[in-house]
């Protein structure tokens, strides 16, 4: 089955691709969050939040090698940017989020995530400075 490409979606589809800038690149982007942000802890991640200038939020992924082998590690970061990419409204507008993931993430799929950051979401948003 062909891809369809985002301008083939129905006109009131917002766009759900994971962009450039959406994500967090430069290690004082992930430096600055880790120090000054809030953090959330779930039984799979801790999550950094923390307010930026920009009128969109940002995503940043961290596994070491600690967490398991680098398919294991490279399958984590694809179903975090999974699930940020389409639930956006879980996450608060215009904050840079850091997840960083703990020894037992390998063992994640898309729904567990998708329930563990329902169960966080509020956290989230109270948590988040403004």
């Amino acid at each position: 089955m062909p891809r369809t490409s985002s301008k083939s979606g129905t006109p009131g589809d917002a766009p759900q691709r994971f962009q450039r800038r959406d994500r967090l690149k430069k290690r004082y982007e992930f430096r600055q969050a880790q120090l000054r942000g809030r953090r959330i802890h779930t039984p799979h991640f801790l999550i950094v939040v923390l307010p930026n200038a920009l009128h969109n939020t940002r995503l940043g992924i961290t596994v070491t090698k600690k967490v398991g082998t680098a398919v294991q590690r490279n399958r984590i970061k694809r179903v975090v940017r999974e699930v940020f990419r389409r639930n956006r409204g879980l996450f608060p507008p215009s904050h840079d989020l850091v997840f960083i993931a703990k020894r037992g993430a390998t063992d994640i799929d898309y729904g567990g995530l998708l329930r563990e950051l329902h169960r966080a979401a509020n956290r989230m948003q109270a948590e988040a400075p403004r």
